[in-house]
């Protein structure tokens, strides 16, 4: 074997260095959750119906977030972040594959989150200064002013890395719950949940099981690859499982839960159901809740998007590791702000959003089951972190690649590309959970089978 060399160095951090609480930790989790886009999410539920809602928004939730601990616990174990960890996996070069998908996953959410509160910032000008909303004449005006706005509050909450994040959280959870006690206090005055859980969907605007499912565990894995980002900085192991899984359950049932009530109250009492209008904004400005409701939607947008571009800069990071985190912040931030500019041109922020969703269940599905099937089932729990970034080191394989990583993600892709839309899953459990256990069943055998040779 040729003399090893240092490709790039990785520090993982030491117990000493962690001072994240388990109150930090579960409220970045409540906090990442408990944003507009969730709400959203919750919105386009009710095409299923109330009931059926719950139960998906549940147990898809709570399933998704088992994978959250998982990696959780890796990153508390070795100290570094997800997208290190995939070094391992994925092979030193083949772990930007993953980074890849990272960045633009998190891109992907910070543009949807900023899209909706750029919202509220129009309609707050509409408000106090008269201008047009989106969707009048002159109305993107207000919007670019409004997705400019989040940005520059975007750079400001990741001014500082981690610790500015864990402030903004800090903060953002106490004023959030308020919210949202506030927001269901309006709903109820309009609508009993009576009326809300005997509401029918309309036939043609019904959404099937299995895509529900699909879409629920697209958002909620999501989190999954920005576990270790923050559980490394935890030194207790059930601060980087428990509080995470915990955290995480109360801000998508949280918050779906508060769209998925004020879209049906809004159905009710319009006798219309549109899920182009299950944003936040346009709710909050329905119910009457003012200046106010809007200025919490954007602190929102600011607690999710600090967990959001974190994921992503530390993803830009393991591909260009001589770039700090502070600056990989200030280039995802740039990155985020060109993009929410794109369901603009598209015409459809629904339509957009759904397509979006289609190809995080695609990517990220086989990516966490790769992960977390080569730590737990094939290295059985022990990986070499002072190997991590070592040319011909022991995460090498060849040529920087692990052929087993690439091909499985391939398969799995196409697996998902091919039947996600057929009846068989559409109708039943979906085909995000399945294409997991095809990818981890896959690649289990590919490494013992490679492994032989």
């Amino acid at each position: 074997m040729a003399e090893q060399q240092t490709s790039s160095e990785i520090t993982p951090i030491p117990l000493a260095a962690r001072h994240t609480t388990r109150w930090d930790m579960f409220a970045t989790w409540v906090g990442a959750n408990a944003n507009n886009g969730t709400w959203f999410v919750g919105g386009v539920l009710a095409a299923c119906g109330f009931a059926v809602a719950m139960k998906v928004l549940v147990l898809s939730s709570a399933l998704s977030y088992v994978f959250l601990s998982l990696v959780g616990y890796i990153g508390y174990h070795t100290g570094v972040s997800t997208m290190t960890l995939a070094r391992a996996s994925f092979g030193e070069r083949g772990s930007y594959l993953p980074s890849l998908v990272n960045i633009t996953q998190f891109i992907g959410w910070t543009a949807v989150n900023t899209f909706i509160a750029a919202q509220s910032v129009s309609l707050l000008f509409h408000d106090l200064l008269g201008w047009p909303v989106w969707g009048q004449p002159g109305g993107q005006w207000g919007l670019i002013v409004g997705i400019l706005v989040m940005s520059i509050l975007h750079i400001i909450s990741v001014a500082s890395g981690s610790r500015s994040i864990q402030l903004i959280e800090r903060i953002g959870i106490i004023i959030v719950l308020i919210f949202v006690i506030w927001e269901s206090i309006a709903v109820f005055k309009t609508v009993s949940l009576t009326q809300i859980a005997h509401w029918s969907v309309p036939v043609k605007q019904k959404m099937a099981t299995g895509a529900a499912i699909d879409y629920v565990a697209a958002f909620n894995l999501a989190w999954v690859t920005a576990g270790a980002d923050f559980t490394r900085f935890t030194a207790r192991k059930d601060n980087a499982t428990l509080a995470p899984w915990l955290g995480a359950m109360v801000g998508v049932v949280w918050f779906a839960f508060i769209g998925l009530i004020s879209t049906i109250g809004i159905a009710i009492t319009s006798g219309v159901y549109d899920p182009n209008n299950s944003d936040p904004s346009t709710i909050a400005s329905k119910l009457g809740l003012g200046v106010i409701a809007l200025l919490v939607i954007i602190l929102t947008s600011m607690t999710a998007n600090a967990v959001n571009l974190l994921g992503a800069g530390s993803a830009l990071s393991n591909i260009f590791p001589k770039l700090k985190l502070k600056y990989s912040l200030w280039v995802v931030v740039l990155m985020a702000t060109l993009v929410t500019f794109i369901p603009m041109f598209v015409g459809s922020f629904l339509d957009t959003f759904e397509s979006f969703l289609d190809y995080v269940s695609m990517v990220l599905g086989p990516t966490i089951a790769i992960i977390c099937t080569d730590f737990y089932f094939v290295r059985h729990g022990r990986y070499q972190v002072a190997e991590f970034g070592k040319i011909n080191g022991a995460y090498w394989y060849v040529n920087g690649f692990n052929p087993s990583a690439l091909i499985t993600f391939v398969v799995s892709v196409i697996l998902f590309l091919a039947a996600h839309q057929l009846p068989l899953f559409v109708n039943t459990i979906g085909m995000t959970f399945v294409d997991m256990v095809v990818s981890a069943g896959l690649y289990a055998g590919l490494t013992r089978l490679l492994e032989r040779k």
